[in-house]
């Protein structure tokens, strides 16, 4: 895991990007690299012709144009989620 992978992350303040002196995101430590395939809230089914991206298992997008990031075992080999 690298911190370069937290960029865009509603939580990557923490990681020294903060005038509180916060050197480290708390939940850091335990993020692992996994597959997640990126749904923006706007977006209707089928999703099955979307990109599998690597991100921390922690990360957390915020804003008003919010993608959820699903595990691909979320989504049928039809692109609907289970």
């Amino acid at each position: 895991m690298d911190k370069k992978h937290c960029s865009g992350c509603g939580d990557n303040f923490y990681n020294n990007n903060n005038p509180l002196d916060i050197k480290e995101c708390w939940l850091f430590k335990d993020a692992k690299l996994v597959k997640r395939i990126g749904i923006g809230h706007w977006e209707a089914p089928p999703y099955k012709d979307k990109k599998i991206v690597k991100m921390p298992s922690c990360y957390n997008e915020r804003g008003s144009s919010r993608t959820h990031y699903i595990a691909p075992d979320k989504i049928t080999k039809d692109g609907f989620l289970r």
